[in-house]
């Protein structure tokens, strides 16, 4: 039987050829091993010879893992992920690359895990970019000085423990004493000013986080923010990268000449969690149990906030690290080091939150290394010696409890000591614009307050600025567009609060003998 032999179509032949030289075959090279053991969110492999430290690994079910101890015969793996998907003898591999986190503006007003993926039950959001996760931070050359304010709209911040833009300014205090809330009051305020907002909650619950973000949104601060939860049920290993892949949003929104604000709540969370992992993958274990590099786990994070200069496209990020202290410790371990990788921190002391001094700041522990030269002139003129003042009226009134025999020049500190601190009672989720901030801590400064009864020194403040907002607007105007006070504004705000001063005593005077008359007829 003869063969037959099917040739092809001259076209056909042509087609295909050109198809063949036009296909591009590229290997896929990677390394293969196995699991040898897993457990509490920890994998030993072996057989990955050229695997890199911190390299992206790949698990069965599209679950990914970070290669985080590089020893001579087998590799220690943190899952990011469900690892109990996961059992003995699975393969893992390598990808050659290394973590990164999506970037897009896209992300504003929503809620992700630090991977990337959506919390908040909307669909997920279309990439621009990717970023990593580690990366060195800018160089002395690409940075400038910090001399930008960024107001927190807390009058007991702004005026004596000013923030800048790029600064890094510790939040510290014990639990419950309203870390979180003064992280989130200035989140509030940047509502009008261009700010990028991320608040990154670490080993927070669920409930907390949500309610957090509810607010946020009733308070109009979402569109600007971005919300990264690594909540507590979430493995530890998400817990740790939680802040890198904040660092690194803020990074994508810096390099665009942005300024950004970063909330990192909180970093003692983010250690133990550090901690955990290391205990698991049996590291070395030092102080407080804490691994040898607990110092470069933070350093590295922190030195990324920085203020770039104008000819390397400008931008910012500020951070706000929070530290939880037990029973007011500040000189253990993780605090000491983070105050001292900072540019200053805010304490807050349970004692003068619990006598409903809020926000509870002490003004005698916390300091701002670089902020004063990024205040206002019109604030650094009337807050100049507040914190002295204060602190005389501190150690005056602990003085004064032991005795009653006053000379009139203490009772008089003491007097105008007592209303400068109540002006600084702020509720929370109210934050104040600078301009009225200057007005009233000038009026106080300058003993405009001294004869008002101390019960009434808030109801005082509350009238005065809306009497300012409705009348004398060119005021706050004023002070809010030159920053500075001059001598005729000054003429003016001293006839605008002596009028209104005058007012205020005489209506309060009616009004207390009309509640006398009431109460005898009664």
């Amino acid at each position: 039987m003869s063969k037959k032999t099917v040739s092809l179509t001259p076209t056909f032949d042509k087609k295909l050829n050109r198809l063949i030289r036009s296909s591009r075959f590229e290997p896929k090279v990677y390394s293969e091993g196995k699991i040898l053991n897993l457990g509490d969110g920890i994998v030993t492999v072996s057989g990955l010879s050229d695997v890199l430290y911190n390299e992206l690994v790949e698990f069965p079910y599209q679950i990914k893992g970070l290669a985080f101890n590089l020893e001579e015969d087998k590799v220690g793996i943190i899952v990011l992920g469900d690892y109990q998907k996961l059992k003995e003898g699975d393969v893992v591999n390598t990808t050659g690359k290394v973590l990164q986190i999506p970037a897009s503006d896209n992300f504003l007003g929503r809620v992700i895990d630090p991977l990337g993926k959506p919390l908040d039950g909307k669909p997920s959001v279309e990439v621009q970019e990717v970023r990593p996760l580690e990366k060195i931070a800018p160089g002395v050359v690409y940075r400038q000085s910090v001399d930008t304010p960024l107001q927190t709209g807390i009058k007991a911040i702004d005026s004596m423990i000013p923030i800048g833009r790029g600064q890094r300014e510790l939040i510290i205090g014990d639990r419950g004493t309203g870390k979180t809330a003064i992280a989130l009051d200035a989140i509030i305020n940047q509502k009008n000013e261009n700010v990028i907002c991320l608040y990154v909650a670490i080993g927070q619950k669920c409930a907390r986080v949500a309610r957090i973000q509810q607010k946020l949104t009733e308070l109009k601060a979402m569109p600007y923010t971005i919300v990264i939860a690594a909540n507590a049920s979430d493995p530890a290993s998400l817990q740790y990268i939680a802040p890198y892949a904040g660092c690194a949003l803020g990074e994508y929104f810096m390099d665009k000449g942005k300024d950004v604000l970063i909330v990192y709540d909180d970093l003692s969370k983010h250690a133990w969690a550090y901690r955990q992992l290391s205990l698991l993958l049996k590291r070395p274990s030092g102080r407080e149990a804490y691994p040898g590099d607990i110092f470069y786990l933070h350093s590295r994070l922190l030195e990324r906030a920085c203020r770039i200069a104008d000819k390397h496209g400008g931008g910012s990020i500020t951070a706000l690290p929070i530290i939880e202290t037990q029973a007011g410790d500040v000189s253990a371990y993780i605090p000491t080091n983070v105050i001292s990788i900072t540019d200053g921190q805010i304490y807050l002391e349970p004692d003068l939150f619990f006598a409903g001094v809020r926000p509870a700041v002490n003004v005698g522990l916390s300091v701002s290394r670089v902020g004063g030269a990024a205040q206002l002139k019109a604030m650094k003129k009337v807050a100049g010696k507040l914190r002295m003042d204060l602190a005389q009226y501190r150690e005056l009134a602990a003085f004064t409890q032991f005795t009653t025999d006053l000379d009139q020049e203490t009772q008089q500190k003491i007097d105008r000591g007592s209303r400068v601190a109540e002006i600084f009672k702020q509720p929370q989720f109210s934050p104040a614009p600078v301009e009225e901030q200057v007005v009233i801590i000038w009026a106080a400064t300058k003993g405009f307050l001294d004869n008002i009864p101390l019960d009434l020194v808030k109801k005082f403040e509350d009238r005065f600025l809306d009497y300012l907002r409705t009348t004398q607007p060119k005021i706050l105007i004023e002070i809010k567009e030159k920053k500075v006070i001059n001598e005729k504004l000054e003429e003016e705000m001293k006839e605008t609060v002596q009028e209104f001063k005058n007012r205020f005593l005489k209506k309060e005077k009616v009004d207390l003998e009309k509640e006398e008359k009431e109460e005898n007829v009664r």
